[in-house]
C-alpha cells in the first residue's frame, strides 16, 4: 500500500477543498492533521507528500506549534519530500528556507485588487517551464486572502509574480512549492469563510459569490490542474 499524503490544517474551516475530490478520484490514502486542535505534526518521512493549507496565524509567531511546524518543514526540505504550501503554507516554506515573512504594503483580499482589477499572477520564465503548471496559461486568475508576503533568499526560485505583492509562487529544491493565493476553493468552502474570516465578513458576500460563479469553470480547471500536476511531481499518480 502506498504511503499516504499528509494534509496540514491550521484552522478547521480552511480545509482541502478541491484536493478532496482528487484524493477520492485516485483513491489516494491521506491523513488530515489540524494543528489548531493540538494534534501533533507527524514525522513527514512517513508520508509520500505534505500539503499545508492556509490559516490566520503568521509564520513569524513564536508559539510552540509554529516553531515545531517550521522545524518540521526544514526536515521536509532536507529529505526532499514533495511539499505544496498554500497561503500560510507558502509562508512557512519560505521561512523554513531562510527567507523572511513581512507585512504586505496592501492587503490582498478577494477576487479584485485595491484598484478594482482582477487578481492575477504571471508565471516567470522558470514558472512556465515548471511541471507544476503544465497545461496552464502564463497568467492565472486567483483568489487572495492574506496580509503578509515573503522576501526570498538564495535557493528559493520565483515562479510567478503579482502586481501588489510581487512574490506569489515559489519553489525550493526540486519538489517543494509555495503558492500565496488560494486555488483550492470550492463554492461551499468559500461560503463558509464569508461568515468566519474577519476581512471577508466586511465585504459584499453576494458579489463575491457571483464573481466566483462567473469564473468557476476556469478557476476549478486551474486549481485541479495544479493539484494533479503536484501529485505527478510527487509520483503519487
Amino acid at each position: 500500500m502506498p504511503r499516504p499524503v499528509l494534509i496540514i490544517q491550521h484552522v478547521p474551516h480552511e480545509g482541502p477543498g478541491l484536493l478532496s475530490g482528487l484524493i477520492e478520484e485516485y483513491s489516494i490514502p491521506s491523513l488530515i492533521v489540524d494543528l489548531s486542535r493540538s494534534e501533533p505534526y507527524p514525522d513527514p518521512r512517513d508520508y509520500s507528500a505534505v500539503i499545508t493549507l492556509g490559516g490566520p496565524q503568521s509564520a513569524n509567531d513564536l508559539t510552540e506549534v509554529m516553531l515545531d511546524e517550521l522545524s518540521t518543514t526544514d526536515i521536509i526540505l532536507q529529505e526532499n519530500i514533495p511539499y505544496l504550501g498554500i497561503c500560510l503554507g507558502m509562508q512557512t516554506l519560505v521561512k523554513a528556507a531562510k527567507g523572511t515573512v513581512t507585512k504586505c504594503s496592501a492587503k490582498e483580499t478577494g477576487f479584485f485588487g485595491p484598484d478594482g482589477t482582477p487578481f492575477t499572477v504571471d508565471l516567470t520564465l522558470q514558472g512556465i517551464e515548471d511541471p507544476l503548471f503544465d497545461d496552464l496559461g502564463k497568467r492565472l486568475r486567483v483568489f487572495q486572502l492574506h496580509g503578509e508576503t515573503v522576501t526570498l533568499h538564495d535557493g528559493i526560485s520565483l515562479l510567478a509574480t503579482g502586481e501588489f505583492c510581487k512574490n506569489q509562487i515559489v519553489k525550493v529544491s526540486n519538489r517543494a512549492y509555495g503558492i500565496q493565493s488560494h486555488f483550492e476553493l470550492t463554492p461551499q468552502l468559500l461560503l463558509s469563510w464569508l461568515s468566519i474570516d474577519n476581512d471577508l465578513r466586511s465585504m459584499d458576500h453576494a458579489q463575491l459569490m457571483e464573481t466566483f460563479h462567473d469564473i468557476h469553470v476556469d478557476y476549478k480547471h486551474t486549481g485541479t490542474t495544479i493539484l494533479k500536476n503536484f501529485l505527478h511531481v510527487a509520483e503519487i499518480i
